[in-house]
């Protein structure tokens, strides 16, 4: 096992959350997979299919998990919202990627059935779902400072200045360019360990 890792990272987890008809095999997913193998401590991550229902996805992650204040949770797109949700509820560290910004109204348009990213799975988005979304998207921020938001200016489905404004108080990488997708990830992976406990603090 790497020695330069805290003894904190051999007690808490990273529990990742993935977006919008995304998956466990996306780019993120995979590459900070692969860094905890090459770590030698992949129990410590976490990342389970989620289904559509909202509610259900939290359900999952607490049943399955029994998540703690010393996990992290990091989410990317609609799987930053339910890291907000999850963190506030645990006292937890969270990070935040491209994050879903009060997400109802765009979504609202998505109802029916629609394909997966990452695979050949036919999906259903319903009004249910949609209520669902508004029953959590309005969760408040009390602790801002472990809170880590990245992102990208070039994202083409979230401003990220309605980012920047919901995580005001948070600590923030504002990326230049890049896309929603957060292409460049691999040049983060570091601020994101460092922040969440498994590997030393860097320095802005």
């Amino acid at each position: 096992m790497n020695t330069s890792l805290s003894t904190h990272a051999d007690m808490h987890r990273l529990i990742y959350l993935h977006g919008f008809r995304s998956s466990p095999t996306s780019n993120k997913a995979s590459m900070l997979k692969e860094r905890f193998e090459h770590m030698a401590i992949i129990d410590r991550f976490c990342c389970p299919q989620l289904p559509m229902s909202p509610l259900a996805s939290l359900s999952l992650i607490q049943d399955r998990y029994l998540p703690t204040s010393a996990d992290v949770f990091v989410g990317s797109s609609l799987g930053g919202l339910y890291a907000h949700w999850l963190a506030e509820r645990y006292g937890s560290r969270c990070v935040l990627i491209n994050p879903a910004v009060y997400p109802s109204v765009k979504l609202s348009s998505y109802i029916g059935s629609l394909k997966a990213y990452h695979s050949d799975a036919d999906l259903t988005w319903s009004p249910s779902d949609v209520e669902e979304l508004i029953s959590i998207e309005s969760v408040g921020l009390t602790r801002p400072e472990q809170y880590l938001l990245l992102a990208a200016t070039g994202d083409e489905l979230i401003d990220w200045r309605d980012m920047q404004q919901r995580y005001q108080n948070a600590k923030q990488l504002i990326v230049e360019g890049s896309d929603h997708a957060f292409s460049g990830f691999e040049n983060y992976i570091d601020h994101i360990l460092s922040f969440a406990g498994f590997l030393p603090y860097l320095n802005d």
